[in-house]
């Protein structure tokens, strides 16, 4: 079951200099986005993709080059491309043994990947891969039975004018505000029954915490 709204995932682009020291700061910002876009199965493989394709620019192209990473949806996959300037150093998948040090960057990639190319443009080089998300549609969710049920809540509390407004731009926006009134009923028909607003909020809280970390831990 999809969202609703849908989870708006933009494709977004981030210009670097290939530099050691950059991969980790690219692994963070890629763990911010796809946790952003609810993605968080795939965080780990796309982290791996990242310091692979990015490693392999220092190494064969040189530190110093400037580079772009481009992230977007492809379809239901998550499509990562490292754009460089140099046309001639082309990646290549070598059948390196388990224990190398080194050549086993694109074998990684191609392991948790459903595929991975190279697209040679007038002035620059694009290494791609694309990586299954398991969604249904590009912008669908995770959720489970929790958020399913909430979908069914939800819309019961969008007004016929706002539904109407889904699939435009403020949709998420719409029935964000929806889940507020939500909540806030909640809060008030417990005040209604004699009970603690405050106290239903922390054990909500607590609840919601550890769901989101046996989650994280099953995906890791």
């Amino acid at each position: 079951m999809d969202c609703i709204a849908g989870v708006p995932r933009k494709p977004w682009s981030l210009p670097f200099t290939a530099e050691p020291e950059e991969v980790a700061a690219l692994r963070r910002i890629m763990r911010l986005h796809l946790g952003l876009w609810g993605l968080h199965g795939v965080i780990d493989a796309a982290q791996l993709c990242v310091s692979e394709l990015v490693s392999n620019v220092i190494k064969h192209v040189g530190s110093g080059t400037p580079v772009t990473l481009v992230v977007s949806m492809s379809g239901t996959r998550v499509r990562i491309e490292v754009r460089d300037p140099d046309t001639r150093a082309l990646p290549t998948l070598l059948d390196a043994a388990p224990d190398a040090e080194s050549g086993r960057g694109m074998a990684l990639v191609s392991a948790v990947t459903d595929r991975w190319g190279v697209q040679l443009q007038a002035d620059q080089k694009v290494t791609w891969c694309e990586l299954p998300t398991g969604l249904s549609s590009a912008e669908g969710h995770f959720g489970g039975a929790r958020v399913n049920r909430v979908e069914t809540l939800l819309s019961a509390y969008c007004c016929e004018s706002a539904w109407l407004r889904l699939a435009g731009a403020g949709a998420v926006a719409v029935v964000e505000e929806a889940a507020i009134d939500v909540i806030a009923d909640v809060l008030h028909w417990l005040r209604a029954h004699g009970r603690d607003a405050d106290e239903a909020l922390d054990r909500a809280q607590t609840h919601f915490e550890a769901d989101i970390a046996e989650a994280e831990g099953l995906s890791s």
